[in-house]
């Protein structure tokens, strides 16, 4: 029997459908507070045609007023046509949390850099092919309006709404997809490696187009929980063909000379000056590399099938606008979104970030918002007229990871043996941390490769082993090392130097206040920490290089989404670009079958293989349950990631103009921040 999750509706066209309706009525504008009776097949969202069978009405559309201004600051848009020529024929019709919404107005936005605390922000204007609805638990249309498994989990078709438009105004179809996948994710020119996430089994998927809104994955191996990523995943399988393809020789006879003409030396260069070279939206535009090519190819930025669009881009901040395209609609057929542009501005210091929002500069902010923020947000909130609150953050534990196959090899060496991490972790005083860092809000924890919260298969003595505070016995497996105390107080290697390091971080991956502690108590124990703060930037790219000693971020990407369908916390190197993992090197000599790298432990070997099973089993089966535990018991015996405070809430604010919030379920990168929520709905009020 196929397993589907396709919304039974009268007729993907609308005429068809209101021939049965009675009645031209208005529609009512339910809203999530006031459903009006109406009970759609997936939580707070229907299609049109469901909609108006439910209400027994036709849905007239309405459009922001502003939006062909905005339109005309969109580099390379031609004149807008009427509305019914930029909405598909089945939008999504959205009900807005408390109220229909006004248009108007500029959401404010602070982060530290490029990249440094601003995918909130992005999360606001994100869009995939399925989205959580804010349970974190139903799975709902987004751009696809319908999927359908086969009975094996080896085929996955997605069903695409009819006449949707890129925000330029051209054709968005199943063509794009499959661009994306052959064109892009398997081209060496620009990927020269595969992305490892888009191969299963080692091998590639199958994408094809059945017809202009139907695409099909046919995967070489079951992938039951592949639907998890298309509904968190800041990745986009989609691409534009229809601009990105015309630099491409198999797309255009004349991509050779489009190329010559623009100054770019390859299709990879073509390609990937305006791709990134990556799906991830939060780098630098074309507007900061090389105006004389945007101004010569009429455009700046891809087109987008997101809410905004950027138009500027500089070393102060990004400015979009509202997507005239855009595919949703509220219950009173308004087009979203409601609010005009989106205003990110980059401020260095954390302090005057925080400044910004208690001066009312702030519409929201989440991200990089901890837990010791939480006093100074609550005790100004009303000064400020913003609110504040607590959410769960799965996710957001800080860890420390030690380097293991750093180039030194005395430290390699050293931190090789699990006995040091475990040290580490006995030295380190949790309830301490959690009184001063975390209010007394969390409990001693290890950050392992899943979340416990998300799954049922971590024990409580799994999440605690080895986290008492316990100097006693750090420095006896410490002496048992042979790390001999010097008379200074700092520890020698084995080679005589003293037992230096250096923590590099970036205040994006955890409070600095519990860097310092750590700091405090590993020194207590002879191994010297030095600090340095750095951008998010410079740490990722010391740290993909094999360059840091230590490894600190939070333990993100381990929810139970993640885990099910792309567990690279699990295996070598425990992480991605973004969160760069301890075992670089080890996933080096995997890669080169041994050529080069650090070869790993045994134990460690069988991580791979257990992570590619635990793809092709659906999360929650008994199986996939053992092979979890065993992929969580190898962590702890290498103490691969060292935990500190679990379970503890974050704050969020946002300033009282802001509409249609709904408090969040959880805080997390995990589930893509934002996106459960649906901000498409927010407004400003005058």
């Amino acid at each position: 029997m196929t397993r589907s999750l396709k919304i039974t509706l009268l007729g993907s066209a609308s005429a068809l459908l209101l021939g049965a309706v009675s009645a031209a009525a208005d529609c009512p504008a339910v809203t999530v507070a006031d459903m009006g009776g109406l009970s759609p097949a997936f939580p707070q969202q229907f299609e049109l045609a469901e909609f108006q069978q439910a209400a027994n009405c036709i849905l007239g559309f309405s459009e922001n007023p502003d939006i062909a201004a905005l339109n005309a600051r969109i580099q390379g848009n031609p004149e807008l046509p009427a509305l019914a020529g930029r909405l598909p024929a089945e939008p999504l019709v959205v009900a807005p949390y408390t109220s229909i919404g006004s248009y108007g107005g500029t959401l404010q936005g602070t982060s530290r850099a490029t990249e440094s605390g601003t995918s909130d922000l992005l999360s606001v204007r994100h869009v995939n092919l399925v989205r959580y609805s804010d349970d974190l638990q139903t799975i709902v249309p987004n751009i696809a309006h319908a999927w359908t498994w086969n009975d094996d989990f080896t085929e996955l078709t997605f069903h695409l709404r009819a006449g949707h438009k890129w925000s330029d105004g051209e054709p968005f179809t199943a063509a794009d997809i499959v661009f994306w996948y052959e064109d892009l994710i398997l081209n060496a020119n620009i990927y020269e490696t595969t992305p490892g996430r888009w191969l299963f089994a080692g091998e590639p998927a199958k994408v094809e187009a059945l017809d202009e809104t139907s695409v099909r994955f046919t995967f070489p191996v079951p992938v039951p929980g592949l639907l998890n990523r298309f509904a968190v995943d800041y990745g986009q399988p989609f691409q534009p063909k229809h601009f990105l393809g015309q630099f491409m020789d198999k797309h255009n006879s004349d991509a050779a000379a489009r190329r010559a003409e623009l100054g770019f030396a390859s299709e990879g260069d073509a390609v990937n000056f305006f791709y990134g070279p990556s799906d991830w939206k939060d780098i630098p535009t074309p507007l900061l590399r090389d105006a004389t090519k945007t101004d010569a190819i009429g455009r700046a930025v891809v087109p987008t099938l997101e809410s905004h669009i950027v138009i500027e881009d500089n070393s102060q901040g990004r400015r979009l606008v509202a997507n005239p395209y855009f595919h949703m609609v509220d219950t009173a057929g308004n087009q979203l979104p409601y609010i005009n542009e989106i205003a990110e501005t980059y401020v260095p210091e954390r302090e005057v970030n925080m400044l910004r929002m208690l001066d009312g500069q702030v519409h929201w902010k989440q991200q990089a918002v901890f837990l010791d923020d939480f006093p100074v947000l609550m005790e100004n909130a009303e000064r400020s007229n913003i609110s504040v609150a607590l959410a769960p953050a799965p996710g957001s534990m800080t860890y420390y990871a030690f380097n293991r196959g750093h180039n030194d090899p005395v430290l390699r060496e050293v931190f090789g043996d699990p006995r040091f991490s475990r040290a580490m972790s006995l030295a380190m005083d949790r309830d301490e941390l959690n009184e001063i860092v975390f209010l007394g809000q969390g409990r001693p924890a290890n950050a392992l490769p899943v979340e416990p919260v998300t799954v049922g298969f971590v024990t409580d003595e799994q999440i605690t082993r080895n986290t008492e505070y316990d100097s006693e016995t750090a420095n006896a497996l410490l002496d048992e090392m042979g790390l001999e105390m010097g008379s200074d107080g700092v520890r020698r290697l084995p080679d005589g130097r003293p037992f230096v390091l250096r923590l590099t971080y970036a205040s994006q991956g955890g409070p600095v206040q519990m860097h310092e502690l750590v700091r405090d108590y590993w020194a207590a124990v002879g191994v010297r920490v030095d600090l340095r703060e750095v951008s998010s930037d410079e740490y990722r790219a010391a740290a993909n290089a094999n360059e840091a000693d230590i490894l600190t971020w939070k333990n993100d990407g381990v929810s139970a989404p993640a885990f099910s369908q792309d567990p690279r916390s699990a295996f070598p190197p425990f992480g991605d670009f973004f969160n760069p993992g301890p075992g670089i090197a080890w996933a080096e000599w995997k890669s080169t079958g041994g050529a080069s790298g650090v070869e790993p432990p045994a134990d460690v070997l069988r991580l791979w293989d257990l992570a590619e099973r635990l793809t092709q089993i659906p999360l929650g089966s008994p199986e996939s349950d053992e092979i979890g535990r065993e992929i969580v018991e190898i962590h702890l015996d290498q103490m691969i990631r060292i935990g500190t405070v679990g379970d503890i809430p974050e704050p969020y604010m946002h300033h009282n103009s802001l509409k249609n919030v709904q408090p969040l379920t959880a805080k997390t990168y995990d589930y893509y921040w934002t996106y459960p929520y649906r901000p498409q709905q927010w407004f400003l009020a005058n």
